[in-house]
C-alpha cells in the first residue's frame, strides 16, 4: 500500500497535456509539467532533453525534486563504470558512514575533485553510484550526481539532494515507473 501511494504521489494527471520527442532513437511523450526549461517544449528531435520530476525519495519518502537529464546512449558513461576507471584512484583512506549500505569515500583534492564524495553500493556487480560535491553557498544542500544507461540508445543523468541518498535503494524502483510511461523503456 505504501509503494502505490507512493507512486500515485509523482504520477502526472491523466489529462494533463504531452509532447512528443525523439531522442536517442526513441518517440517519448512528455508531460509539459516536466520539462525543466521551458524552450525545450517543442515537438521533435533532440539531442539532450532536461526534465524536473517530483519524486518520493526524500527523508520519510517526502516528495522531492530530481532533475534528469535524457541523452542518447553515446553521450553518457554510466557512473558505476567511472567507479573503477576514474575514482578508485582518487579515494582518500578514509571511509565515510551516513547512508545504510552504501560506502562513502572522499576523494583527493587534487584535480578539481575538492570537496567531493563518492557513495556506491560494494556489494554489487553494477553498483549503485553517486558523486556529491559538498555545498557552494552557506546554508545549501550538498548535491548528487548519478548516471545511468536506461532502454534502448536513452541515458539519463539524475541530478538531486544528497539527504536522498537515505533511499537509495527505492531510486530505481520509483523513477523507472514513470520514465517507462514516457516511452523511455
Amino acid at each position: 500500500a505504501a509503494a502505490r501511494s507512493r507512486s500515485a504521489a509523482v504520477q502526472p494527471p491523466a489529462e494533463e497535456a504531452a509532447l512528443g520527442r525523439n531522442i536517442g532513437g526513441r518517440d517519448l511523450e512528455i508531460p509539459l509539467s516536466w520539462f525543466r526549461y521551458e524552450e525545450q517544449q517543442v515537438e521533435g528531435f533532440a539531442r539532450q532533453i532536461d526534465l524536473r520530476l517530483s519524486l518520493a525519495l526524500g527523508p520519510e519518502t517526502t516528495p522531492r525534486y530530481v532533475e534528469v537529464t535524457l541523452l542518447p546512449r553515446s553521450r553518457a558513461r554510466p557512473s558505476s563504470r567511472l567507479l573503477d576507471g576514474v575514482y578508485l584512484h582518487r579515494f582518500l583512506p578514509t571511509q565515510l558512514a551516513g547512508f545504510p549500505g552504501l560506502v562513502g569515500k572522499p576523494l583527493s583534492d587534487k584535480e578539481g575533485f575538492v570537496g567531493e564524495t563518492v557513495w556506491y553500493d560494494p556489494l554489487s556487480v553494477d553498483p549503485f553510484f553517486a558523486k556529491c560535491s559538498a555545498p557552494v553557498a552557506a546554508g545549501a544542500s550538498s548535491r548528487c550526481v548519478r548516471t545511468v544507461h536506461l532502454g534502448d540508445g536513452i541515458a539519463a543523468v539524475y541530478v538531486f539532494d544528497e539527504d536522498m541518498l537515505a533511499n537509495w535503494r527505492s531510486f530505481d524502483a520509483v523513477t523507472e515507473p514513470l520514465l517507462r510511461s514516457i516511452g523511455v523503456f
